[in-house]
């Protein structure tokens, strides 16, 4: 087998997928995708693999020519960017690779949660946006930048803890044409925003007085969270009468761009019934989780 940069270099013909991640038992790409599969009729088999950032360049290389694909959770998203021998422009944008198409060439490296987030507030009738808010400041908040920027937004609040966290946030937004500010969670008043992205863990924890603050003037809130809920975002937004939705939405839109990937190396090309895998993925997320 060659090498590219130190990896294995596999084929696009395999039909072994997996999600890799650290933790990774709560995941449920697994269920998502086997559902797609069966409605596409792909013989391909996904599992789940716990890596960690350490172990990451020696289970790539040790997969071998069977392997088609990988889907890539935290804290992995940082180290696959760096490893992929090319990656699509919300990769680049992002500095983060959420899949790998694992390429002769080497694995080539794209990012669907952008997509995933977009496609997740069309289902919420939201398709342009020109100001929003971003709660956090970590890996998941590019990813909300650059879906708001592709919605059309032109300012974006920012909350964070730590205000030199925001600061790759300014710089993205001033590429992306988007004016960014930063507020501290302490902030009692609020500028009134249709949008809230909460890109905190799931078990992050939010003054009460904080939270109500932002219900009170945040529209809808999609909180990319699936794994813990209620958070106590949406616990506010209940208490303020506001609209809440979980990540599960964003794990389903990307997961179906993952799809589009593994099959045909773009995630702008629709699935020869792809209505219908859909429909399978979303019945699977109404099922208990899997272990």
């Amino acid at each position: 087998m060659s090498r590219h940069r130190g990896l294995g270099v596999l084929t696009i013909h395999g039909t072994r997928l997996e999600v890799w991640g650290d933790p990774i038992a709560h995941s449920r790409s697994p269920q998502l995708h086997a559902a797609a599969y069966e409605v596409l009729g792909l013989d391909w088999r996904y599992g789940r693999r716990r890596v960690d950032e350490r172990s990451f360049a020696s289970e790539l290389a040790a997969l071998d020519d069977t392997h088609r694909g990988l889907s890539l959770t935290m804290p992995l998203k940082a180290v696959a960017f760096a490893a992929a021998a090319s990656r699509d422009r919300r990769a680049e944008l992002t500095g983060a690779v959420n899949t790998y198409l694992l390429d002769p060439e080497g694995p080539r490296g794209f990012n669907t949660d952008v997509g995933g987030i977009v496609r997740a507030l069309a289902d919420d009738g939201i398709g342009e946006v020109a100001r929003a808010r971003i709660v956090g400041a970590g890996a998941t908040a590019t990813s909300a930048l650059v879906a708001l920027a592709e919605l059309g937004a032109r300012e974006v609040d920012v909350v964070a803890r730590r205000p030199e966290a925001v600061a790759p946030l300014a710089d993205l937004g001033r590429r992306l044409g988007i004016a960014v500010s930063t507020t501290s969670f302490a902030a009692s008043v609020r500028s009134d925003v249709p949008l809230t992205i909460a890109t905190l863990p799931g078990d992050a924890p939010v003054p009460d007085a904080a939270a109500d603050a932002l219900a009170g003037a945040g529209g809808l809130l999609l909180d990319v969270v699936y794994g813990h809920w209620p958070t106590a975002l949406s616990a506010a937004w209940e208490r303020a009468g506001g609209a809440a939705r979980s990540g599960l939405g964003m794990l389903l839109h990307q997961a179906l761009l993952q799809i589009r990937i593994f099959r045909h190396g773009d995630p702008d090309a629709p699935l020869d019934g792809e209505t219908e895998a859909l429909t399978a993925m979303r019945r699977a997320l109404e099922e208990p989780a899997s272990a």
